[in-house]
């Protein structure tokens, strides 16, 4: 067990970061002589690895950017002695933001809905559970993975709310931050969806 000190709570939050930078998408692209970056809409993310690459290996990309928010938020804590309430909150929007924001790309990543999915899953599995039906619900009536995740990251705060009220307002607040920073690094699908210019997962991108 790691010992509950400020120093080593940083190193794992510090460790959270740099997994959640590891680029998933960009690295199983490259093993298809890929360079995900340059094709499609240029992000790193398991949408674009869907659509450039083939859906198993986007499928692969959804998952692996899942474990490496589950892990920091569900299973870092357990690392700890006595570990404090928000460690995993901590780890996990660490690992977020290292999907976003990945140290080893000058900072430009993806936009976190998996990494997101993964981070929740430890830390409020029901509303999560919520958010991945209205994903799945959207993808299949609309065919826009961009549409699915933003209403998910609405629906994933929105029926924590409902369901704990203000019970944990920490998590509350982390939640809400979570769900706008989602639908903010999907601004410019929003602009093609506005425009009709959005490419679904089964049409050709235009």
């Amino acid at each position: 067990m790691i010992n509950n000190t400020p120093l080593m709570l940083s190193l794992l939050v510090l460790a959270a970061y740099l997994m959640g930078s590891i680029p998933n998408g960009l690295l199983l692209a490259r093993l298809k002589g890929i360079d995900l970056q340059k094709v499609g809409s240029g992000n790193i993310g398991a949408t674009n690895v869907f659509r450039c690459v083939g859906k198993g290996w986007g499928i692969a990309a959804f998952v692996l950017d899942a474990v490496k928010g589950f892990v920091p938020a569900f299973c870092f804590p357990m690392l700890v002695s006595g570990a404090p309430n928000w460690l995993g909150l901590a780890c996990g929007a660490a690992a977020v933001a290292g999907h976003n924001w990945p140290v080893w790309l000058k900072f430009k990543g993806g936009k976190g809905v998996s990494t997101s999915a993964g981070m929740l899953l430890g830390i409020a599995p029901a509303a999560v559970g919520i958010g991945f039906a209205v994903f799945a619900v959207t993808v299949l009536a609309t065919r826009w993975v961009s549409l699915g995740s933003i209403l998910a990251a609405l629906a994933v705060p929105a029926a924590y709310l409902a369901m704990n009220g203000a019970e944990n307002r920490l998590l509350a607040g982390a939640l809400i931050a979570m769900g706008a920073l989602v639908v903010f690094k999907h601004r410019s699908n929003i602009r093609r969806l506005l425009s009709g210019t959005e490419p679904k997962i089964t049409g050709k991108q235009k």
